[in-house]
């Protein structure tokens, strides 16, 4: 009889630390770009007449030890009312050649982490050198997220977060190591030091946090632009990351146009990212718009950033082939470590 391995939410945040992850996704993505696994698109189910949906995100990888993993997720906006995630689900493992069930694993630890991660190896391929100004809008979870991601990549001058409800980036400042008074302008107001030095402030506007900053992260629930292209200084670099489907976005059209747009998977971005789709039907990019794929970038088969000015955008929508990485290298932590609950199946 075969064994079920399960792992919760405090076994794969304890066995997926974000500087582990960041190499996986670096990994990931190299391996995608040369072909070496399979990430088809996802399939969404939205009942009529309800704001969750449910998305299913098969992926393979071949080679000496295949596997197959499946993410189901559901989507409940209304979750961080709640004070949940707004993404809830499972992440299974399957052998590639008996089709065993090896593992399942939380899918809601397992998306936050990947996806901020996935956002750093953007961010160290494409922003410049001496990026100093980090901008997170939003104040959930994936900023939470990000901030430890973007704060494992290097130190960082100054960190400024902006969500649409006040305190809660107060409450996320503060959690993070800021003060929680908000600053006028573009200047936050913080009474202590987050983690590696960096300060976190709270701005009282998205136009104020960004003005003057290297890196931005978007990672809000926003059905409109909440970022503007007036709003920019010259050679920032965008991760556009809170928007997955076509009919909501985080960035104007002009924003988009500007840019050298990359992004994780060029054919979900075709079909999924109202951040592209968007401006494509207003006419302000055209179809070619796409750079590159991050994956590609990584190989050396794409040029990443060409100046200090130029404007970078990576559109994350985040892929199944993330999960399983992301997952696989939970289930060998925990075969090594004894961790999890097995029984069996």
């Amino acid at each position: 009889m075969s064994t079920l391995l399960i792992l919760g939410h405090d076994d794969v945040v304890r066995l997926l630390p974000m500087g582990d992850c960041i190499d996986v996704m670096e990994r990931a993505l190299s391996g995608l770009a040369r072909g070496e696994l399979h990430n088809p698109l996802r399939s969404v189910v939205r009942p009529p007449g309800v704001q969750t949906l449910l998305g299913l995100m098969p992926a393979y990888r071949g080679g000496a030890a295949p596997l197959y993993a499946l993410k189901s997720v559901c989507i409940a906006p209304g979750n961080p009312a709640r004070g949940l995630d707004s993404h809830q689900g499972t992440v299974t493992l399957f052998d590639g050649e008996t089709g065993q069930v090896r593992a399942l694993l939380d899918g809601s630890a397992i998306t936050a982490i990947r996806t901020a991660a996935v956002s750093a190896v953007a961010t160290r391929a494409l922003a410049r050198p001496g990026a100093r100004v980090l901008a997170i809008l939003g104040a959930g979870v994936q900023a939470a997220g990000h901030l430890a991601a973007l704060r494992a990549l290097r130190d960082w001058d100054e960190i400024r977060v902006w969500a649409r409800e006040p305190e809660r980036a107060r409450a996320f400042a503060a959690g993070a190591g800021g003060g929680a008074g908000a600053a006028e302008a573009g200047a936050g107001a913080g009474a202590g030091a987050g983690a590696g030095g960096s300060w976190v402030s709270v701005a009282l506007s998205a136009q104020a946090a960004v003005a003057g900053a290297d890196v931005i992260c978007t990672t809000t629930s926003a059905r409109e632009p909440v970022l503007q292209r007036d709003w920019l200084a010259a050679g920032v670099h965008i991760n556009a990351v809170g928007s997955s489907i076509p009919t909501t976005r985080e960035l104007d059209s002009a924003t988009v146009a500007a840019a050298s747009l990359f992004v994780d998977r060029r054919e979900s971005t075709e079909n999924e990212a109202g951040d592209y789709l968007f401006p494509l039907r207003e006419g302000a990019i055209g179809p070619g718009h796409i750079r590159a794929e991050l994956g590609d970038v990584l190989v050396g088969a794409a040029a990443g950033r060409s100046s200090d000015d130029e404007l970078t955008v990576f559109k994350s929508l985040g892929l199944a082939i993330e999960d399983l990485a992301a997952a696989e290298h939970v289930y060998r932590r925990a075969r090594e470590t004894g961790s999890g609950v097995e029984v069996p199946f």
